[in-house]
């Protein structure tokens, strides 16, 4: 699937030259209207991906594709695009990115318009959507807005995949790694789409250092042609410890001014004009200093105009710097997310960092195990016995 989006952009590209931009710009020789989808996919150009929040127009027929504003002749192609080719649309301003980070965990929230530059006025087209996420990427909300419409997510419960109303606007879906995609039917040539999107991601941590590298990388060929579109980025980053501990800033991808400071918070903000969209991906990283160990539960309302008013919490137990504590006997239980959304590489990964945390429980140490997704499955009544190979006893992880 990857590959295939990949060639259909390259093919979108290439029909985007048949669009003439005015008498100051020099009208671009016709698109060759062929392309082969066999090729390998290492042979596929990385840049064809998106590294960033994208907007796509998808054109089944190449005879739609000119100017909206600036109507030009074009020879009539025959035929249709199978499947149909992606037109990267042209960004017309990014509002704001705001990040909130606390422990391991972190929320974006990206706001950005496009415009349909691509598409003949008073013909439409579906726009395609693509949202990479950082480790571990979940898609909490949607909001998009359109001349005259507007369209949101909402959560569903599994019995409600046969609904009639889900099947119609199922377009949703998984496309490489944390990459979400999903499209906006009939959209106008010439109209602006804008978009607000949520997700969470993991922040990276070793040797007491956390990191964030949230995709925020744009191609050159999203900025529109023979305009000087004044963009404003704005990036606003809170940092909670979630406890009253130290936190130094490291490093960072962009030049980002400290608006406050306070035990165990930091606010950092990045204000800037931009002529081009050609910004690095946004990357942060900090130290927590602590000598104790502590711990503690966060509890997160629900977001504005979150249509679900959906709750999250986060236990957490740090074991601080410390090095003269020791642990003479330890009571530990596993909590193990099975649902769906742990298909495949999560799951692996969950279970491979159990069975390592097993071998290395002594003897005298003792555990159980529960694993949840609709319901709650409990390994044994009681605590078992740390040491597994002392008592010969296996206890299955699948």
């Amino acid at each position: 699937m990857a590959r295939e989006f990949a060639t259909c952009v390259e093919y979108g590209l290439s029909l985007s030259k048949r669009i003439y931009y005015g008498k100051e710009m020099t009208p671009a020789a016709t698109a060759a209207m062929t392309r082969s989808m066999s090729a390998k996919s290492s042979d596929v150009d990385e840049s064809y991906f998106p590294t960033a929040v994208m907007a796509y127009a998808v054109v089944p027929e190449p005879d739609m594709v000119d100017n909206p504003d600036v109507p030009s002749y074009q020879p009539y192609v025959h035929g249709r695009c199978e499947p149909p080719a992606l037109i990267p649309l042209h960004m017309h301003g990014v509002a704001a990115m705001e990040i909130d980070c606390c422990l391991d965990h972190a929320n974006v929230c990206f706001s950005a318009a496009w415009r349909v530059h691509c598409i003949k006025a008073n013909s439409k087209c579906d726009v395609r959507f693509a949202v990479p996420m950082g480790e571990q990427g979940s898609l909490l909300g949607v909001e998009v807005e359109v001349t005259g419409k507007s369209y949101h997510s909402q959560l569903i419960e599994a019995g409600d995949a046969n609904n009639e109303k889900v099947s119609k606007g199922g377009n949703g879906q998984l496309m490489r790694g944390s990459t979400y995609t999903f499209k906006i039917p009939q959209v106008e040539g010439g109209s602006t789409v804008s978009i607000k999107v949520i997700w969470s991601q993991k922040l990276l941590y070793h040797e007491g250092q956390f990191s964030l590298n949230v995709p925020f990388s744009f191609p050159a060929f999203v900025n529109p042609i023979g305009k000087k579109i004044s963009k404003r980025e704005k990036i606003l980053l809170n940092v909670s410890s979630g406890v009253g501990k130290e936190i130094l800033c490291n490093s960072t991808s962009h030049a980002l001014k400290e608006l406050r400071r306070e035990v165990g918070k930091m606010g950092f903000l990045y204000d800037a004009e931009v002529l081009t969209w050609s910004t690095s991906d946004f990357i942060f990283s900090y130290n927590v200093y602590s000598k104790d160990l502590f711990g503690g539960v966060l509890l997160q309302s629900p977001f504005l105009r979150d249509i679900d008013d959906r709750q999250m919490f986060c236990f957490y137990l740090f074991p601080g710097n410390n090095q003269s504590m020791k642990a003479f006997r330890k009571e530990v239980i596993f909590i193990i997310d099975i649902s769906g959304s742990m298909k495949g590489d999560p799951f692996e990964s969950a279970k491979n960092g159990l069975l390592s945390s097993l071998q290395k429980l002594n003897p005298e140490d003792s555990f159980n195990i529960i694993a949840f997704n609709t319901e709650t499955y409990l390994l044994s009544p009681l605590m078992e016995q740390g040491n597994r190979r002392s008592n010969n006893k296996s206890y299955p992880v699948a």
